[in-house]
């Protein structure tokens, strides 16, 4: 952890050999964050080059103020910077066994909190699941969205059933957990913005429309949208 240290405040001071040493010694990490990924149409060399910008992020930001590991804390900036290549109409997919393992490491959450008494760490999660750190961070940064399709829909026999278990058909979870993340992205817009939206996209009304409606100019309307969009996608990077 020393050595590390030394070569993260190094990197940070500019100096290259402690950067490409950093970047060697990750790239271990940033391979096993790409498997997440493939079969989405891109070769895996292209997906750990941007894996890699990811990595870079991590190491220029990381505080050594953060009581996390540096390798936790790279987590959610690699698989970030993948999301945004991948990223098509704003939503990303989450995987089936992402989602899986965001329901195991949710109950085992409950579980220590109510034996303890306070939240669970990191590392009495990943002993808790047999979940490594790193894959807790994946889950529980792809899976805030589908925490609802996971709660109890009824009791049968003494056993919980879940929304989620009667949903046969995987493309149906998909199209819910993205249908609730528009809700969320939609609810954190103010009044005017989520207007705009509305009436764009949901009403499928022109610009022009929209600009009469809300009473300012096409131009208006368009910049404000574009600037809208940007904001809704980034906040699902």
């Amino acid at each position: 952890m020393e050595e590390l240290t030394v070569l993260i405040e190094r990197s940070q001071a500019g100096e290259k050999e402690a950067r490409e040493v950093l970047i060697e010694k990750n790239m271990g990490l940033v391979h096993h964050i790409v498997r997440r990924f493939i079969g989405r149409g891109c070769e895996m060399d292209d997906l750990l080059q941007i894996g890699t910008i990811g990595l870079m992020k991590a190491i220029d930001k990381f505080d050594m103020s953060f009581e996390v590991k540096f390798s936790t804390y790279a987590v959610p900036m690699i698989s970030g910077e993948i999301k945004r290549f991948l990223r098509d109409d704003g939503l990303i997919k989450v995987s089936r066994s992402l989602k899986e393992n965001y329901y195991k490491i949710k109950r085992a959450a409950e579980h220590l909190a109510q034996l303890n008494g306070r939240d669970a760490t990191l590392s009495e999660l990943s002993g808790e699941t047999g979940i490594i750190e790193e894959d807790i961070v994946l889950a529980l940064e792809a899976g805030a969205e589908v925490e609802s399709i996971y709660k109890t829909v009824y009791q049968s026999d003494g056993n919980e059933v879940f929304l989620v278990d009667k949903l046969s058909d995987p493309d149906k979870v998909d199209k819910i957990i993205n249908k609730m993340l528009l809700k969320q992205l939609l609810a954190e817009l103010n009044d005017s913005e989520r207007e705009l939206i509305m009436l764009r996209y949901f009403h499928e009304k022109t610009q022009t429309e929209v600009a009469s409606l809300l009473g300012i100019s096409q131009v208006q309307v368009s910049r404000m949208e574009k600037k809208i969009l940007l904001s809704m996608r980034k906040k699902i990077k």
